[in-house]
């Protein structure tokens, strides 16, 4: 089954929006804090063409940890996967996203996997380009591909905000900088990570991002190859076992599609072959992940057997 019910998705979207109030807004970067925990909406995208939306689907919201599949594939198509990974591992941790814990008990400071925070610093490192500008330039082209969209665009205050206070990834960079894990500066490292992450969509433009991972790195809109599909495979994988932090696992199992989440509250999903998803909903859970997003994925799964297991 496919949700093709504009009306029922509504439905579904106000009874995850009552559980809103169990949630709360980051605030440990200034600028998300002014989002309202209310907020929800949702895009669902078919290859056809077709897409359903519910709540204010044209309300933009920054990726923050959803960037990070976005690099990843970039960095695999520039590279391949044998020289990625000689720098990043592929291991699930158990730990949060931003802890420097396994920096400091594995061989050489390598980062379990591309979807914690080190792991990403590491992949946004190998970002081509000759300056930060350049960087950001190669990674927003290439969102404009996923999307189809020309016009997409970084928020500043939320980039500025996030560099400012980015304490810990600045640690982490050093840290792996000190074992030759990444190379370069690291203050321009981080200017492309905290503008990458400020990348803004709305849940249609995210929606059809997830799109293009479901059908295994082909654009249904544009009938283009973005991504070889080994390389839309390996994401797949990464947002099935880390993509969801460290709750992935449970979300495996109650919900068991490809998705990755942001701690301003989106949430893109890839149902292979049938579907993207776009979700946000600002409210977070302990972990970091949208929790009206969450209910909502689970009333989504309950009603249309979303689950790939």
């Amino acid at each position: 089954m496919a949700c093709r019910d504009g009306q029922t998705l509504s439905a579904l979207v106000e009874k995850a929006r009552k559980l809103s109030f169990e949630g709360k807004v980051a605030n440990y970067i200034p600028a998300l804090q002014k989002e309202s925990p209310d907020h929800l909406s949702c895009a669902i995208a078919y290859p056809e063409g077709d897409c359903f939306s519910a709540g204010d689907i044209n309300k933009k919201f920054t990726l923050q940890s959803i960037s990070k599949i976005i690099t990843l594939a970039l960095v695999l198509m520039d590279y391949g996967p044998e020289r990625v990974f000689h720098r990043v591992g592929m291991e699930p941790t158990g730990d949060p996203f931003n802890s420097i814990i396994k920096l400091e008990t594995s061989s050489k400071a390598k980062p379990l996997n591309p979807m914690i925070n080190a792991g990403a610093l590491a992949v946004t490192s190998m970002i081509k380009g000759s300056s930060a500008e350049e960087k950001v330039d190669y990674i927003m082209n290439f969102v404009k591909k996923l999307t189809n969209e020309p016009e997409i665009d970084y928020c500043e205050e939320v980039a500025i905000s996030e560099f400012t206070t980015s304490f810990l990834n600045r640690s982490l960079c050093f840290y792996m900088k000190g074992d030759g894990v990444i190379h370069g500066n690291v203050e321009e490292i981080m200017e492309v990570y905290t503008k990458q992450c400020a990348i803004r969509l709305n849940c249609l433009q995210l929606a059809r991002v997830g799109l293009v991972f479901a059908m295994d790195g082909r654009n249904p809109l544009t009938d283009e190859q973005v991504m070889p599909k080994e390389v839309a495979r390996i994401c797949k994988t990464f947002m099935v076992t880390c993509g969801m932090y460290n709750a992935s696992g449970e979300f495996a199992i109650r919900i068991g599609i490809p998705a990755k989440s942001g701690v301003s509250g989106g949430i893109m999903g890839s149902v292979p072959g049938r579907m993207g998803i776009g979700i946000f909903g600002p409210a977070l859970n302990e972990v970091g992940n949208s929790h009206t997003g969450l209910k909502l994925l689970e009333l989504l799964q309950e009603k249309y057997d979303l689950s790939m297991f």
